[in-house]
C-alpha cells in the first residue's frame, strides 16, 4: 500500500483525521526527480458523506531547491492548505481542479499524486537562495527590465525612402 493510500470503504459518515510524515523517498516515487527533496508533514480530514467526500489537506515542511542564480541548494518552506472534493459517479476522472469524480466501487483514495502536485505547484517559478532575495526585492538587479535601448551615436538617419503615408502626415503637423 502507497503512503498516502486511504482506505475508504470501511468508512463511517463522519470526519477522519489522518496524519503522515513524507520524505525524499516520497518526491522520488511520484517526482521522477523533479524535487530533489524534502521533509514534510501531511494532515488530511476526510469528511465522509453519502455522495460525495471532503478532503481537507494541511502540508507544512520544506522542500530543497536549486538556486537559479548561484546553483546552490537551498531549503524552501512549505506551508499550504487545499481541500479536494471526490463525488461519487459512473467513472473516475477529474472534472476540475478541485472536483474528481470517483466510482462507487473505489476501495482506497490514494492521495499522494495530489499531494506531489501540491508541493509541486507552491514553489515560485523563480528560485532564488535567500541570500539573493532581498537584493531581488530591492530591485538591485536590472536585468530583464531593459526593453529598447539604442547606442550613443547610433543615430537614425532617414534613407529618403519614406512611404507616401508617413510624408502626408508629416504635412498635417
Amino acid at each position: 500500500m502507497k503512503p498516502l493510500s486511504i482506505n475508504i470503504v470501511g468508512l463511517e459518515l463522519k470526519a477522519h483525521h489522518f496524519s503522515f510524515q513524507l520524505d525524499d523517498r516520497f518526491l522520488q516515487e511520484y517526482g521522477q526527480g523533479y524535487l530533489p527533496g524534502g521533509q514534510f508533514s501531511v494532515e488530511v480530514v476526510l469528511d465522509k458523506h453519502e455522495t460525495f467526500i471532503e478532503a481537507d489537506f494541511k502540508i507544512e515542511g520544506t522542500v530543497t531547491l536549486t538556486c537559479d542564480r548561484s546553483l546552490d541548494r537551498f531549503d524552501f518552506p512549505i506551508q499550504l492548505k487545499k481541500r479536494i472534493l471526490f463525488k461519487y459517479g459512473e467513472e473516475d476522472m477529474e472534472l476540475t481542479d478541485e472536483i474528481i469524480l470517483i466510482s462507487r466501487d473505489h476501495a482506497t483514495l490514494d492521495l499522494g499524486q495530489l499531494v506531489y502536485e501540491f508541493i509541486g505547484l507552491s514553489i515560485p517559478m523563480k528560485k532564488l537562495h535567500p541570500r539573493f532575495r532581498e537584493e531581488d526585492e530591492n530591485g538591485g538587479s536590472e536585468d530583464g527590465k531593459m526593453i529598447y535601448s539604442t547606442m550613443p551615436g547610433d543615430d537614425h538617419q532617414d534613407d529618403g525612402l519614406t512611404d507616401p503615408v508617413w510624408e502626408k502626415l508629416r504635412k498635417l503637423k
